[in-house]
């Protein structure tokens, strides 16, 4: 899809960065497409033409610019301007789903057909699915080069190429250069880090510091470790285990990510869930722009812009984190969900202060009696038929279930209601629509001073939030915690 040049022709002139990846620029004078962002000398307007993903850019015929490395942008925000179908596919690519299986089978996830999926895809990012899939681990790969030292048949593999050969001739195609040759060209920096960094981009503004806050207040102990600038933790991917310590660096508006896994064909796999877990993608000027036009929100969205949605890394460990916090305090939850990590969860020892436990997995729960731990008969019953079903495959906590039928498959669940599912929703799904409308403190904090909505009163007045409810939430916590502070 080609977009109108004079809508962009001002943050192309003066490289915004909140623009990096929300567009990409084909010179047709060079043949190679851009980041808006380049250093290099901006092309003539008459010169260049705008695509709105880097796929649509590539399968235009535009080969990736070797200085600003569209591979390193943070990519197409996956909610802005797209269909929920399409949303919902890119995620899934994201997840590696075209790398063995097809467009058949990604439709019919999708409950569309494949001419359908197509036609979405064509009308919105101006690619196909395969497309975007093959543009995605292309520059995986690319990315794999210039910033680790992993051996290039490893990178091949990792990225998602069913062979050597193919790898080879792709990038030898794309760039005129093998990866060999790439790689030798390639700046690598030194990290004391174990395992492999890579950098991961962001649209600025963002208050990483606010969610880093979120997180620290909600960290699982044993398992997670936050500082006031990283986020650490243990992750388990199957039978096998690593950790993950991400820091941030807001001068280049980009995260890095210290990763220590010993399959590295779950590279990628891990990198989609670190982005979602910060929420990368996000375009917070669109997203501030939106809820800012409310009055209610106005002040808020100005005095915190960037505000973005905490995800998790597992849908199951923060259902279990949602259900032990029905009722009690946070720090009370924290306590027994660590409680669960330490008896049930598996050991490990790492570089990283703080980590000592893998979270247990669904099978493992589902079969424990979490007994002596504190926690109450009714959340027990809970958490065991939530674990049994995922472990079943009856459940599934990831963004491959839409929202209005994940509630309603775990509301069925005795002893979780609508705001535990909606919770879940807004951290595990990463829909930025997903609203626990029951919520007291939500309630209050879109009432006059000294008033409480009902959860009834509270849905309408966010009709107008949708398709960023999920963002509204997060700005109504901040309003109340300000509040709160303002008045001790």
């Amino acid at each position: 899809m080609i977009l109108n040049a004079d809508d962009f022709e001002n943050a192309r002139q003066s490289r915004d960065p909140r623009f990096d990846g929300r567009f990409f620029v084909g010179v047709l004078t060079t043949g190679i497409y851009c980041r808006p962002v380049c250093p290099v000398r901006v092309p003539k307007k008459e010169n260049v033409q705008l695509y709105n993903s880097a796929a649509a850019a590539a399968a235009a015929g535009f080969r990736p610019c070797l200085r600003c490395r569209p591979e390193s942008s943070p990519g197409t925000p996956a909610w802005s301007g797209s269909s929920w179908k399409v949303s919902k596919a890119l995620q899934l690519i994201e997840q590696g789903c075209l790398d063995d299986g097809s467009v058949d089978s990604l439709a019919a996830q999708l409950d569309v057909g494949p001419r359908q999926l197509h036609r979405l895809f064509q009308e919105h990012l101006g690619a196909s699915p395969v497309d975007v899939a093959q543009t995605r681990r292309l520059h995986f790969a690319k990315k794999l080069i210039d910033e680790t030292t992993m051996p290039l048949a490893e990178v091949c593999f990792a990225a998602g190429f069913g062979s050597v050969r193919r790898f080879n001739a792709v990038f030898n195609a794309t760039y005129g250069r093998s990866p060999k040759q790439l790689r030798e060209k390639a700046r690598i920096e030194d990290t004391p880090h174990t395992g492999i960094t890579i950098r991961l981009s962001y649209r600025p503004p963002f208050d990483w510091r606010a969610l880093l806050a979120f997180l620290a207040y909600r960290a699982i102990p044993g398992v997670e470790a936050v500082t006031a600038t990283s986020y650490a933790r243990t992750i388990r991917i199957g039978d096998a285990v690593g950790d993950v310590l991400v820091e941030f660096a807001a001068e280049r508006h980009e995260l890095l990510a210290h990763i220590n896994f010993p399959d590295s064909r779950h590279l990628y796999h891990i990198i989609d869930r670190l982005r979602a877990l910060f929420d990368l993608r996000a375009d917070s000027v669109q997203i501030d722009q939106f809820l800012g036009c409310d009055v209610a929100l106005r002040k808020t969205v100005r005095d915190n812009p960037g505000l973005r949605v905490p995800g998790c890394w597992d849908g199951f460990e923060v259902a279990v984190r949602a259900i032990l916090g029905q009722q009690v305090t946070v720090k009370a939850a924290s306590t027994l969900v660590a409680r669960i990590a330490t008896r049930y969860g598996t050991p490990y020892e790492c570089q990283h202060p703080g980590l000592t436990h893998v979270f247990p997995d669904a099978a493992t729960l589902a079969a424990a009696t979490l007994d002596n731990l504190g926690i109450v008969t009714q959340r027990i019953a809970a958490i065991r038929a939530v674990a049994d079903r995922v472990a079943r495959g009856e459940l599934t906590i990831d963004c491959s279930t839409a929202t209005p039928e994940f509630v309603r498959r775990i509301c069925e669940i005795k002893g979780i209601g609508e705001w535990t599912a909606h919770y879940i929703a807004m951290r595990a799904l990463n829909d930025p629509n997903a609203f626990p409308h029951s919520d007291l403190i939500l309630r209050r904090a879109a009432a006059a001073p000294g008033e409480t909505l009902t959860a009834k009163q509270l849905l309408q007045r966010a009709e107008s939030w949708q398709p960023w409810r999920a963002y509204a939430v997060i700005l109504l916590w901040r309003r109340y915690q300000s509040l709160r502070d303002e008045i001790s």
